[in-house]
């Protein structure tokens, strides 16, 4: 109710109001603020920006030094140049190689794993891996939560590395002992396909599932931080400081294309030789020995503060903005906004956040009364840099929610191409690519880019757009999203003479038997495309939402990206739901689009069904990111009050 009524309130403020400053105030903390008419009687009004060191915070009294680093224990850091920088990071960078190792190791092979030796069938195989990697992205945002709130990023990734190691062991059991699985006698592929052999019976795939929900548990505490944490041994007052982000996250991501083309070679090379224990064995192997290393790296790393719970000071503002909801911006007892004097903020491990004219309805929540008294609760009047928070976070969720439909292509592409890749020709020369190899593509094309990105996109964008960087992070991502339609407008167009190829000669009902005559590397067009688009859409928006997070909620900024991941699993597997059922008709004997026996499917339709909505969530992107203006393009007329009393500013 509270944001149906800012929402209103906010429409007709914006249409009474020219403009909004903060000012200082002259006179005693008694002094209302001033009303002004223009000669169009339009009301406009100068805020006063209250600051005072009487009222005690939520969090106790006000913090300085914002977002200075600190070591382990909290302390200050003596000597910056011992910590943090590239050598800090090179330790993180291992544990997230090893976690998206073992994400996509999972993601490719487990279908495989359930539908050959848990007799599964692959739709309900397909859907179970895309709610684990659905919830593994999705649930980041308690990851993110407990880093910015509590425990800080370092001890958030220590304690759910150590989870998602407990699950890869319990995930090696299942497939390296007999009784964890179904009888394997007797069942060929004939009696695969025909359903005939012997199910898992429910306690084991109970079993199976426990233990991979554990390491989705586990994977969703250490996403939202790694990058995060990773950001943070850089120095912000440095010159440098945006080119060296700006490469820190291409660097990063392309750490999480290693892993990824490990997890596609190495890991199914594995699997194929030594079989499907040996397999997860060699992930669990990786992840525990990436947790050795980011643990030895501990003496280097810089630490931020946790600021106290995100999600306490959202509902302060909210409750204290729903109490003030009925009082005009004129009324006489007004006092001002408050804020903290100096250089205090009320939120440890952030700096002041200056007043912005967006979501006015919410300025509510800072607005000072006289009946609010000496010592009101932070549940009746919030500072402005609390308000701000807000403010950032609903701003920025247009942003990463436009990338759940390139997410949603991303989970189709591992499962469905797959499906592709059975019917067709996987030899290069004399050598034979296993078919769960295939997704290896996409990485190698990230791979190249991002080894090119710097020497070649840079240099030749900058003379188009200006940007010293090549181009912003939203257009990076606008870029991306853009490459993604045309990646599955070709799927569409290929499935399409596949299938058609498929029909001709004779291969209507052998859908798992490869046609010599056709090539699967043609799939490596679409693949190409999308890890191009992977590249600009992901790397620019992980940059973007660490920069314009507030500072206390980093991590929760970062989670923004991987619930956008995790709602692209979940949108592909709800219309995958809804197009097998809309599709089929029983009666008429006619196959959904997405049917098992893909020959007879119409995976073509369902490409260009998926080319249509992204084509319409691209509109709504170059909407959002039009309106949309970064933090550091901000100006305001903030002046200092606390004049009288330099030493609240050293």
């Amino acid at each position: 109710m509270c944001l149906a009524y800012c929402s209103s309130l906010l429409y007709w403020e914006l249409k009474d109001m020219d403009s909004r400053e903060i000012k200082s105030p002259a006179d005693d903390l008694g002094t209302p603020a001033s009303l002004e008419l223009d000669g169009k009687s339009r009301k406009k009004l100068g805020v006063f920006f209250m600051e005072s060191d009487n009222r005690p915070t939520a969090f106790g009294r006000g913090y300085t030094g914002g977002t200075t680093p600190v070591n382990i224990h909290g302390k200050p850091i003596a000597d910056l140049s011992k910590t943090g920088g590239w050598i800090a990071a090179f330790f993180i960078f291992g544990n997230e190689m090893a976690e998206r190792m073992a994400y996509f190791g999972l993601s490719v092979n487990m279908v495989a794993f359930m539908f050959y030796v848990m007799h599964r069938p692959f739709s309900s195989s397909s859907n179970a891996v895309n709610n684990f990697l659905g919830i593994s992205q999705a649930s980041s945002v308690l990851g993110g939560f407990l880093a910015d709130a509590y425990l800080g990023r370092y001890w958030t990734i220590a304690i759910f590395t150590t989870i998602y190691l407990a699950g890869l062991i319990g995930i090696t059991l299942c497939a390296s002992m007999k009784i964890f699985v179904p009888n394997q006698d007797q069942c060929d592929q004939l009696s695969l396909l025909l359903g005939s052999c012997e199910p898992a019976k429910p306690w084991q795939m109970l079993y199976l599932y426990t233990v991979l929900y554990i390491t989705a548990f586990g994977a969703a505490g250490i996403r939202p931080c790694v990058s995060s944490f990773g950001a943070d041994q850089f120095d912000e007052r440095s010159k440098d400081y945006k080119t060296l982000l700006d490469r820190f996250f291409n660097f990063f991501y392309l750490c999480v294309t290693i892993g990824a083309i490990v997890a596609f070679t190495l890991v199914v090379y594995i699997q194929i030789e030594f079989g499907w224990g040996a397999a997860f064995g060699s992930l669990a192997i990786a992840m525990g020995m990436s947790n050795m290393i980011f643990f030895v790296g501990t003496p280097l790393y810089r630490h931020r503060l946790p600021g106290g719970s995100p999600l306490t000071r959202v509902a302060q503002v909210l409750v204290s903005a729903f109490k003030k909801r009925h009082v005009p911006f004129t009324k006489s007892e007004l006092v001002g906004l408050y804020e903290l004097p100096g250089r205090h903020s009320a939120v440890k491990g952030s700096g002041k956040i200056p007043h912005t004219d967006d979501f006015s309805c919410l300025d509510k929540a800072a607005l000072q009364l006289k009946e609010d008294g000496g010592d009101p609760t932070p549940w009746r009047l919030c500072t402005v840099t609390q308000v701000e928070e807000v403010k950032i976070l609903i701003k920025l969720i247009p942003i990463p929610a436009c990338t759940i439909m390139l997410n949603a292509i991303l989970t189709e592409f591992i499962t469905l191409s797959i499906q592709q890749a059975y019917t067709l020709n996987t030899h290069m020369g004399k050598l034979k690519l296993p078919v769960t190899c295939m997704p290896v593509f996409p990485g190698l094309s990230i791979f190249l880019i991002l080894c090119l990105y710097y020497s070649v996109f840079v240099p030749i964008s900058r003379r188009i757009t200006g940007h010293p960087h090549g181009a912003s992070q939203l257009q990076r991502v606008g870029i991306g999203l853009f490459i993604s339609i045309l990646s599955v407008a070709w799927a569409g167009a290929f499935e399409r003479f596949r299938r058609g190829y498929a029909i001709t000669h004779g291969y209507e009902f052998s859908f798992l038997t490869p046609m010599p005559d056709l090539s699967a590397y043609w799939l490596l067009i679409q693949y190409c495309l999308i890890g191009i688009a992977e590249v600009f859409s992901v790397v620019g928006l992980l940059e973007f939402l660490y920069e314009e997070a507030p500072d206390a909620m980093k991590s929760i900024g970062s989670a923004y990206a991987a619930l956008a991941g995790g709602l692209g699993c979940f949108v592909a597997s709800t219309i995958n739901s809804i197009v097998k059922s809309v599709s089929r008709n029983p009666e008429n004997k006619q196959l959904s689009w997405l049917s098992q026996n893909i020959n007879q499917a119409k995976f073509d339709y369902f490409y260009w069904l998926l080319t249509v909505l992204s084509i319409i969530n691209f509109c709504i992107f170059l909407y959002s990111a039009h309106r949309y203006k970064y933090r550091t393009e901000q100006t305001f007329e903030v002046k200092e009050t606390d004049q009288n009393n330099p030493a609240e500013d050293t």
